[in-house]
């Protein structure tokens, strides 16, 4: 870092020179002590995680009335919850006595928990409904004020559940502005969908926002996962053409998206001989039945056109081959954690789903073809940044010529990254 940045004047000019963004001059870059400084990161926590919307699960990983999953979330530990009245609720992981975590496995079934610590009791709807020895407390001890605490705000869209701790936050529609047409378009691949068992959880020894970067960046397809496409011109007899219509979007509130049209098969409605002769009249039918639906145009966003959707700050939907939900969560300047899922047609055949795994794993995997790739260059890069010192800037400047203009963009251009890290010096500043 160097001495200018490492003593700013004030918080405003510090990261208002972290990001220095001058698109009339066609110049955008990043300081790379955003990268690597720890004090960096202890404001993202209180200016971004602690004041966005973010991903805590899909309603369809909690289907039955006491069905729970314990996650981690802004550090926070929580519990998605279905209660007997079959409402879907988020509390914090914690008892009201002590504190002590209330829910200690993963997941589970439960008509109520009980803390291990003092056996004080709660309902799945969250209320208190037992503690030992009751009378020490008095007469006047109100079991009604020590039910589960929740996040200020809990919020739902089209299944995919979110929390914020800043209880001044927005409403969750108005955070999600376009980007919330974009989760339509996931969710109306059919009508009921579904989190498929299983998590991938993995980490990288780089900074979270290299893996967002990553994440939204069509630039680096081609030469970086030449061995995936090497192997999908092998098993489909076809290869990525980078000339091929692609679009980059900026959606406002640090959301973005980047959409293509690849030549891999996708399960909600375009066949390829991959997908197996078998299933030619199911994604045929599928097709016609997304068509009778939501008309022609419409149906071939959902069924043809692959797409990676940032949720600022954090929620990354690639619906590419099959489509996978990840968190990408910093736990030091450093180091990344990632979560990952794949979401699926409810229903859909066995040979279809199969497909859609087999997919999965063999792409978006932490042990496929394509993300040890995109590790890897995220690792060199934090490597590379022990350097910031004497090489401080990272130039995310391509297509800028174009903002004048209003795009359009391209997925190799760059107004995807921009428009996150444009959200990120907001917040921050």
């Amino acid at each position: 870092m160097t001495a200018e940045l490492a003593a700013p004047a004030t918080r405003e000019t510090h990261h208002g020179r972290l990001v220095d963004d001058r698109p009339a001059d066609g110049f955008f870059r990043v300081n790379r002590a955003a990268l690597v400084s720890d004090t960096v990161l202890a404001e993202e926590q209180k200016a971004i995680f602690d004041r966005c919307w973010l991903y805590v699960g899909h309603v369809s990983e909690v289907p039955a009335p006491g069905d729970f999953r314990a996650r981690t979330v802004a550090g926070r530990p929580l519990v998605m919850w279905r209660g007997s009245d079959g409402e879907v609720r988020v509390f914090l992981n914690a008892c009201r006595h002590r504190g002590a975590q209330l829910c200690r496995v993963p997941e589970g079934n439960a008509r109520g928990m009980s803390c291990f610590y003092h056996a004080w009791t709660y309902s799945n709807e969250g209320t208190l409904t037992g503690l030992p020895d009751a009378e020490g407390y008095g007469e006047g001890f109100d079991r009604s004020r020590f039910g589960l605490n929740t996040p200020p705000r809990v919020g739902e869209h089209r299944g995919f559940v979110f929390c914020c701790f800043d209880p001044d936050a927005v409403s969750l529609t108005d955070y999600l502005g376009r980007a919330g047409e974009y989760l339509d378009l996931v969710a109306d691949q059919s009508p009921e969908m579904e989190v498929v068992d299983g998590v991938h959880e993995y980490s990288m020894e780089a900074n979270w926002k290299l893996f967002v970067e990553n994440s939204l960046d069509g630039y680096h397809l081609i030469p970086l996962h030449r061995t995936y496409f090497d192997y999908l011109k092998s098993t489909e007899d076809s290869y990525l053409d980078p000339r091929k219509a692609t679009e980059a979007l900026d959606l406002g509130n640090g959301h973005a998206v980047i959409t293509v049209e690849g030549p891999w098969a996708r399960p909600v409605a375009r066949w390829t001989p991959a997908l197996g002769e078998e299933n030619r009249d199911y994604v045929a039918a599928r097709r016609a039945d997304l068509e009778e639906r939501f008309g022609v145009e419409r149906a071939r966003r959902i069924a043809t056109t692959d797409r990676n959707l940032l949720i600022f700050p954090n929620l990354i939907i690639n619906d590419i081959m099959g489509v996978v939900v990840r968190t990408i969560t910093p736990t030091a300047a450093g180091r990344t954690v990632i979560a990952q899922w794949t979401l699926a047609t409810k229903g859909e055949p066995d040979s279809v789903r199969a497909r859609r795994l087999d997919s999965y794993v063999t792409f978006q995997g932490p042990g496929g073809l394509a993300t040890p790739d995109d590790m890897e260059a995220c690792e060199s890069c934090q490597l590379g940044l022990a350097a910031a010192a004497e090489s401080p800037w990272s130039d995310i400047s391509r297509g800028i010529q174009k903002e004048a203009a209003g795009g359009p963009f391209v997925a190799s251009d760059e107004v995807q990254q921009r428009a996150f890290w444009r959200r990120w010096r907001d917040l921050l500043g």
